[in-house]
């Protein structure tokens, strides 16, 4: 059994200003983003895709994770809250962002910025699904730095059970690593062997969608859930019931991935 390091999600402090864990995980991210994306352009070309539109997507892109991941935080788990306090929907630096919210955001600015610049969406998908893990590898490392979304409660035999002080004192999964493993950096490791020498249409999609349901899915028995809801025989978390169209979709990509391409 493990006790959790207490880190200060404060990484540097410069008089007033605090720059937190969480703010360079998100930067990080977007600039590793950038340039794999970009040479995952350069590498494979097709439907306009360019490293320059790339760089230019990026903004819309950010802004979507952003004002999405928030937007699908307050609906999908504390819309009651914040329809009697609807000024604490700005309080972002108070936390909750949901990744299915972000993803639906992108998703959107992306289908945008392929119309507006006339470019193929799907091969602008491709080139974007597999950058994805490395945002969830370093966000769900930053999680685990805040001590949050933590795991439910689990044998002290389990060697690598851990106690989170600030919560309680009972052995938990540590969950946040469970995610940053699955949904991270083994995402990213079978995206980027899968693209390595080429890029089938609609492949990248259909594995990172179909990746990162199972693993969310899988994840989310191990930790503490915010909402579940009993489908009769079923009790699903509410992570668990937002993947399974991610799940759909991506069993659907891959299936048109299998087709005979244009």
């Amino acid at each position: 059994m493990l006790i959790y390091p207490q880190f200060n999600p404060v990484a540097l402090q410069l008089g007033p200003v605090s720059i937190h864990w969480y703010g360079i995980a998100y930067v990080a991210a977007f600039l590793l983003g950038l340039a794999y994306a970009k040479h995952l352009a350069r590498r494979h070309p097709a439907g306009g895709v360019t490293p320059d539109k790339l760089e230019s997507l990026f903004t819309y892109v950010i802004l979507g994770v952003i004002l999405g991941g928030r937007l699908g935080f307050v609906l999908f788990y504390n819309l009651d809250h914040y329809l009697m306090y609807p000024f604490d929907i700005l309080k972002v630096w108070q936390g909750g962002m949901s990744f299915h919210g972000g993803l639906a955001g992108v998703m959107l600015a992306v289908a945008w910025f392929a119309w507006k610049h006339q470019v193929n969406v799907i091969d602008l998908g491709d080139r974007i699904a597999p950058v994805a893990p490395i945002g969830l590898l370093l966000g769900r490392i930053a999680n685990f730095i805040n001590g949050e979304l933590v795991g439910r409660i689990t044998s002290p035999n389990l060697p690598w059970s851990m106690v989170f002080p600030h919560v309680d004192l009972y052995p938990r999964h540590p969950s946040q690593l469970y995610e940053a493993a699955l949904e991270g950096l083994l995402l990213l490791i079978i995206l980027a062997f899968t693209t390595r020498t080429s890029i089938r249409r609609y492949q990248p999609l259909g594995i990172f969608f179909t990746g990162y349901a199972l693993a969310r899915i899988l994840v989310e028995t191990f930790r503490t859930p915010e909402i579940t809801h009993n489908l009769g025989i079923l009790q699903l978390t509410q992570g668990q019931l937002l993947s399974i169209p991610m799940l759909i979709l991506g069993l659907y990509f891959l299936h048109l991935s299998t087709r005979k391409q244009a």
